[in-house]
């Protein structure tokens, strides 16, 4: 199961602000009239191509070669990485280029991401960089009559200060995150025009159900429950966690400024990326192999 806990600002404010840094050349890059700068270098998207739409882990941050760069070699068509950091699913679904570029690909790949870094019920978060809060609402301001809203900047920050102060209610809003998740990830994939392969990629398996509090690892608040109303749209759902051999490694193989390491000791490394990739290409050559 996953461990849960309230969680303070300081890790997560440094790496929320820090992360677009790291030592590596990203190269980020925009495809049409996408707003969203995403890692390159860009991909020619004239001829057959694979596209990867996801978070952190699909971005690779610290990561010199990840997953979607690793899967090329294997499929041997370009992968377009469409993942952004601590992206939520509100990025894809607000942005027509990338639901364009994802209707016109061999195949598309999403990555599971959690439920926090989205527009609902409860508050708004900025429609690019989705983990920053925007503003509660009044439901949220009623059910939290004691908290001073304006001194949060991110979503993490403001749920783990909620968390933290009671339980009973901060649930509830857990509640409305992951039926927030569970429309949107069943939107996203009607709107791909084919059935994507969704793929779960962390240190641990999907939990069996919500515990109380915050949790601490990523995808947050995402259990097998939801993942299973969702999974039978998909053409394959992928449950890829990291071999005890990957998070051995700790931050082996990473590139990131000193500055950054207590963000990339959350990272996944690169043996988990390329173990991923390897995953993923027995699922995707078929698909792909009249390319």
């Amino acid at each position: 199961m996953v461990p849960y806990a309230a969680i303070g600002a300081g890790t997560i404010m440094t790496f929320a602000v820090t992360a677009a840094g790291g030592g590596l050349k990203y190269y980020p890059c925009r495809y049409g009239t996408s707003r969203v700068r995403f890692r390159g270098p860009r991909r020619d998207l004239k001829g057959d191509y694979v596209a990867c739409l996801g978070g952190t882990e699909t971005y690779g941050l610290f990561v010199p070669q990840p997953f979607p760069r690793l899967l090329e070699d294997h499929v041997h068509l370009p992968c377009v990485n469409l993942g952004a950091i601590n992206a939520g699913l509100d990025l894809f679904l607000d942005d027509a280029e990338v639901l364009n570029i994802a209707r016109r690909a061999r195949a598309v790949v999403i990555q599971i991401t959690g439920a926090q870094n989205m527009s609902n019920r409860m508050y708004r978060v900025h429609p690019r960089r989705n983990d920053r809060f925007v503003q509660a609402s009044e439901v949220l301001m009623t059910l939290f009559p004691e908290v001073d809203f304006t001194e949060f900047a991110f979503t993490r920050h403001m749920l783990g200060a909620l968390a933290g102060i009671d339980t009973h209610r901060f649930a509830m809003v857990v509640t409305e995150l992951q039926e927030a998740w569970i429309a949107r990830m069943t939107r996203l994939v009607g709107l791909l025009g084919q059935p994507p392969v969704l793929v779960w990629l962390a240190r641990q398996p999907p939990p069996a159900e919500t515990l109380p509090g915050m949790a601490v690892d990523d995808p947050l608040f995402i259990t097998q429950p939801m993942i299973d109303r969702v999974a039978y749209r998909a053409a394959r759902m992928m449950v890829l966690t990291a071999s005890d051999h990957a998070l051995s490694e700790g931050t082996r193989g990473l590139v990131y400024h000193a500055s950054d390491t207590a963000a990339a000791e959350g990272q996944l490394g690169p043996r988990a990326h390329q173990d991923a990739a390897r995953a993923l290409a027995q699922v995707l050559l078929p698909m792909v192999k009249d390319a």
